[in-house]
């Protein structure tokens, strides 16, 4: 009997010492706190915004945009240029191969939805998508009117007109399928391109595409879903120890704020930690399932105080003046 109250006495005092190290090992209040500016990404660069309930894969958000504030069309220099302008570090877009062997800056898997034309969007040479409306089909009053239409015609960049145009700006380019093809295809082109440049890229998507461009191109950093899991997984179950999975390093994580308070050391020291793997943080607005962002100052209130990661938002016209000032 001594013995066991002996054994429960040594269990109570580590557990209590235990649960000390894990809470010191991982305070934001006693972590030093990052004085730099949060990283702006822009979705798409400065685009129209639209209301996120009900919508699935296949709702043509064109048709249901908000009353625009703006003259910008997502996916175009002129509004990766105007995002920069507003604050943006980063600018995301989204690419389509074309039937010519070019990567078209493009969103949708069709064009029937935001153009005057029909089909799939890569099923089409880069010259036919060069002739395109890419204002063709917005519409904030259900039909009434459309206020982009004529001027988005030949607004589709390739990917080298984006390039050539912004030598040294960061972006973030997403693959929108899963097909290995695809990113052997991105990664050809990346090639091209020197270190310097490529140090200013992220690629993300499909698991297969991700994994081409990352065989291709080792030192680029990337994100999908197969490498966002290879690293918080297994954070999850030992960073209270303050110890960062190899598959944390050099990658980027996009969190979405419900499941970040539950990441060791969220918020300074999870930020830390992920810095000094040159790992990239990036908060998303909401459960993830969507795009969604932080698209305004009521937004950005539930960040955590002094909060130094990356921040998503699809408003940067609106976000970005605030941090500038």
């Amino acid at each position: 009997m001594k013995r066991f109250k002996k054994f429960s006495k040594r269990l109570f005092y580590f557990l209590i010492l235990l649960i000390a190290f894990i809470y010191l090992n991982n305070s934001s209040l006693l972590s030093k706190e990052n004085n730099k500016a949060p990283l702006l990404l822009a979705h798409r660069g400065m685009a129209q915004t639209f209301p996120m309930s009900g919508i699935t894969g296949e709702t043509c958000t064109a048709e249901r945009i908000y009353k625009p504030e703006h003259s910008f069309l997502e996916n175009t220099i002129p509004s990766m240029e105007a995002a920069f302008k507003s604050g943006a570090e980063i600018v995301e877009f989204d690419i389509q191969p074309t039937t010519d062997g070019n990567i078209a800056v493009f969103h949708d898997w069709t064009l029937d939805c935001r153009t005057d034309g029909k089909g799939i969007t890569r099923e089409k040479t880069m010259a036919e998508l060069k002739q395109l409306d890419i204002g063709f089909g917005y519409t904030a009053d259900k039909g009434k009117t459309y206020p982009f239409r004529g001027q988005g015609i030949g607004l589709i960049p390739s990917l080298d007109e984006v390039f050539d145009y912004f030598p040294e700006q960061e972006f973030l380019i997403h693959v929108k399928s899963n097909d290995p093809e695809e990113g052997k295809l991105l990664a050809q082109a990346l090639t091209k391109l020197p270190d310097k440049r490529l140090s200013h890229l992220t690629v993300y998507g499909g698991d297969e595409p991700v994994e081409a461009v990352k065989e291709k191109l080792p030192h680029l950093r990337v994100m999908s879903k197969s490498t966002m899991k290879s690293c918080l997984i297994p954070y999850m179950a030992v960073g209270w120890t303050g110890y960062v999975p190899s598959a944390c390093e050099r990658t980027q994580l996009h969190i979405p704020e419900t499941i970040a308070p539950w990441l060791w050391g969220w918020p300074n020291k999870f930020l830390n930690r992920m810095e000094a793997a040159d790992t990239r943080v990036m908060v998303v607005a909401g459960d993830g399932g969507w795009s969604e962002g932080f698209d305004n100052a009521k937004d950005l209130k539930r960040l955590p105080p002094h909060y130094s990661g990356g921040i998503w938002t699809n408003r940067i016209d609106k976000i970005g003046p605030i941090f500038q000032k």
